[in-house]
């Protein structure tokens, strides 16, 4: 239980800080700087707070392996929908975590590729985010319960208010704001639309791609197989010795 009940904080509090991330990143922090936060210092928080997210999504990852009651294998966090568990919103996460990888060994290689190159390359940031998200709702076993959906809104209203104030410092301010407002209000219908028809919809379990062997409740499938473990645990040694 303790695997698991990691497994679910790590998962949380890694779009939490991908989100302060892309916040940080969208609005330009190095514009915000003053004598008491000079830019330095606020470029130093942007970066820790990505590396943060790479050490808690491994975490994530390495819980989710250990715990063997989904079954999750380590490629399956690296190589998108090859999962038995769950398959397209594991793979989605495997998607933002391959992401985030890319984002941070060509910042450690920012010397040698240029400008140009990396920073092209760090947009993918903005892609992590969105997949990540939909990867967590999809996945999570806490949406149904509502603190990680109110979680996921929150996390959206301040990417969104990011990225519009971004789009208001752009060169052409109105056009910018107008498609960049428009992209969100589609993005927030389709999330609107199908949250509820989803993983907050009766049976949703079974759709996502839960083996049938851990249907029937998370909690009475997990109790099972702990019981199942405990259980199995003096045979084997009685049998080794």
């Amino acid at each position: 239980m303790a695997l698991w009940y990691s497994t679910r904080a790590t998962g949380a509090l890694s779009l939490v800080l991908l989100t302060a991330s892309v916040v940080l990143g969208a609005v330009d922090v190095t514009r915000w700087s003053s004598p008491r936060a000079p830019r330095f210092v606020i470029d130093a928080i942007h970066r820790t707070t990505s590396l943060l997210v790479v050490a808690f999504v491994l975490v994530h990852v390495i819980t989710a392996v250990l715990d063997s009651f989904a079954a999750i294998r380590l490629m399956d966090a690296v190589i998108p929908f090859a999962s038995r568990y769950r398959p397209v919103w594991l793979g989605l996460g495997a998607v933002a975590f391959d992401l985030v990888l890319a984002i941070v060994a060509t910042s450690l290689l920012r010397g040698r590729l240029g400008m140009r190159a990396w920073r092209a390359i760090h947009w993918l940031a903005y892609a992590s985010w969105p997949v990540a998200l939909v990867h967590g709702l999809g996945t999570g076993s806490d949406v149904r319960p509502g603190w990680m959906l109110w979680l996921s809104l929150v996390c959206i209203a301040a990417v969104a208010a990011a990225v519009l104030v971004r789009a208001a410092s752009a060169a052409a301010p109105t056009r910018a704001f107008a498609g960049t407002a428009a992209a969100l209000v589609v993005s927030g219908i389709g999330l609107l639309a199908w949250v509820p028809s989803g993983p907050l919809a009766s049976g949703w379990s079974e759709k996502s791609g839960t083996p049938k062997k851990l249907l029937g409740g998370t909690s009475s499938a997990r109790n099972s197989h702990a019981q199942q473990q405990r259980t199995t645990a003096p045979h084997r040694g009685a049998s080794t010795r």
